[in-house]
């Protein structure tokens, strides 16, 4: 190695040849070659037009298309070299270009320590290898391991990616790079930032773990610990990440997190939390599991077991639901139950419909064993039927349509909202009702039902509820914070993927 380019207290430096050797009275202690001359010392040599060699000191001054050759390992050419044997420091100059097996190496100034197997320069250099060009103002390389330390304007360009930092440590034997303090890699399709990482230009693995982000088309995820696999466009998170679809306006936070670029899919678990705004107003889901897939235009949200979600006018919870972005659709699956401007509302399966343009709720379906409750402050006021249509204005119900073998109990109040009278009626066809100001405002019967009114105290006490009744308030989410709060589904999971598909 170029180490060996020393100079002993036994062993002279041997001059093997030159056109002209001379010494002038003007250079005291030195010895003057001039011409092709040819330097040898302990396994190294060097090639120059012109060579002051003291012998005393130690030194030698080399000029004009120097070449320091070590072996077969490294070849180096500058303008200019001087070797101070006692300090063991090596410095050239002048379009400096050094290879060795791995690399080439370009600078106008580097220093060798033979001591410490390191070349050094601080004027701007360029490494270049079989995968990477690699430029700094400042670098270090180690020869015993191949390890090259960049600081100051740091690029690392390759077929695949083009990387920014101030501080890198890189390997040239194996491509791969850790990276110290902020630092961004753009690639053809995505690009990263991160503050503490590993890169590895030759196989595109990298793992990231301090502040770390990656930037798609219309999607970021960030996390504690990124791991990236640029060859499948995988990526994985872990510990308080964060996935925000930029188009639609929505993040979705967990521990752990997997996306797939090439199949449009996102997968998040550990504390998963969707989280989405229209006009001003978040929706804010929690469940075991949120899956997202499809493209932007065609986006389709899972989430199973355990689904709590919270809007101010709307709260819900189901063990699994669906929802279609391009259509609007969501699905509310197994035991579902939502809670509207204080109306509980229940069914076998329960359909919200949304404007796909304004992303406001437009529409609600309650199919199979619908049910809606009202609490008044003497009783329950009730809704039933098989099925059930509401209509939504500016996020609110305001209709509700209920179809086949209805049945409702209704709590009446005058202006002054006292108490007058609670009827109970069945009808075999269609109960149409309104709401205002959160409350049953109108009910209307296609044809005229069976019933009565009954003075408040006069309603007999096993008639005050319907049957089917179960009142589920104590699972209404209030707050955001209180979706993280649910009893464990009895449900399996295969169950639930099975509804899901």
């Amino acid at each position: 190695m170029l180490a060996s380019f020393g100079f002993s207290q036994s062993k002279k430096i041997k001059i093997l040849k030159a056109d002209n050797t001379f010494v002038k009275p003007e250079f005291p202690g030195a010895t003057i070659s001039m011409g092709n001359v040819f330097i040898e010392h302990e396994g190294a040599t060097l090639r120059c037009d012109k060579a002051y060699i003291y012998q005393d000191k130690k030194l030698i001054k080399a000029m004009g298309n120097v070449i320091v050759n070590q072996g077969d390992t490294i070849i180096q050419h500058s303008k200019y070299t001087d070797y101070d044997g006692i300090k063991k420091i090596a410095t050239s100059w002048g379009n400096v270009v050094l290879k060795d097996e791995l690399m080439t190496l370009k600078t106008d100034t580097l220093q060798f320590d033979r001591t410490q197997q390191k070349l050094y320069y601080n004027c701007g250099g360029t490494i270049i290898d079989s995968t990477n060009i690699l430029k700094s103002k400042i670098g270090t390389y180690y020869l015993k391991n191949n390890k090259f330390q960049a600081f100051t304007n740091v690029t690392v360009i390759n077929k695949d990616s083009n990387l920014k930092t101030n501080h890198l440590e890189y390997y040239t034997s194996t491509g791969i790079a850790e990276l110290f303090g902020p630092s961004t890699i753009i690639g053809t399709k995505d690009s990263i930032y991160t503050e503490r990482g590993t890169y590895n230009s030759k196989t595109n693995i990298s793992t990231f773990i301090k502040n770390s982000k990656i930037f798609y088309e219309d999607r970021t995820i960030e996390g504690d610990s990124l791991y990236y696999n640029g060859n499948l466009e995988f990526a994985s998170a872990t510990n308080n990440i964060k996935v925000i679809d930029t188009i639609n306006k929505s993040i979705i936070k967990g521990n752990y997190a997997e996306y797939f670029r090439l199949k449009d899919s996102v997968f998040i678990t550990k504390k998963a939390l969707a989280i989405s705004t229209v006009e001003k107003d978040s929706l804010f889901m929690h469940s075991d599991t949120i899956m997202v897939t499809g493209k932007v235009e065609d986006r389709i949200v899972r989430a199973f077991r355990n689904v709590k979600f919270f809007k101010t006018n709307l709260q819900g919870k189901c063990d699994s639901l669906i929802t279609n972005e391009k259509t609007g659709l969501t699905k509310l699956l197994v035991n579902p139950v939502l809670w509207a401007q204080g109306n509980e509302i229940i069914g076998d399966t329960i359909y919200l419909i949304s404007n796909t343009k304004t992303k406001q709720l437009d529409s609600l379906k309650i199919l199979g064993n619908g049910f809606m409750i009202q609490k008044d402050s003497a009783g329950f006021s009730q809704l039933k039927g098989k099925n059930m249509y509401g209509k939504f204005s500016d996020n609110k119900l305001t209709s509700l349509k209920v179809i086949g073998n209805s049945e409702v109990i209704f709590y009446i109040r005058n202006e002054h909202q006292e108490l007058v009278g609670i009827s109970k009626m069945k009808s075999s066809n269609n109960i149409f009702i309104t709401l205002e100001n959160n409350q049953i405002n109108t009910i209307d019967f296609n044809k005229k039902p069976d019933g009565k009114t009954y003075p408040p105290s006069k309603l007999p006490k096993d008639e005050k509820l319907l049957k089917g009744f179960i009142w589920r308030e104590d699972e209404r989410p209030l707050t955001k914070d209180a979706i993280f709060i649910h009893e464990k589904s009895t449900i399996k999971k295969k169950d639930l993927e099975k509804r899901l598909e």
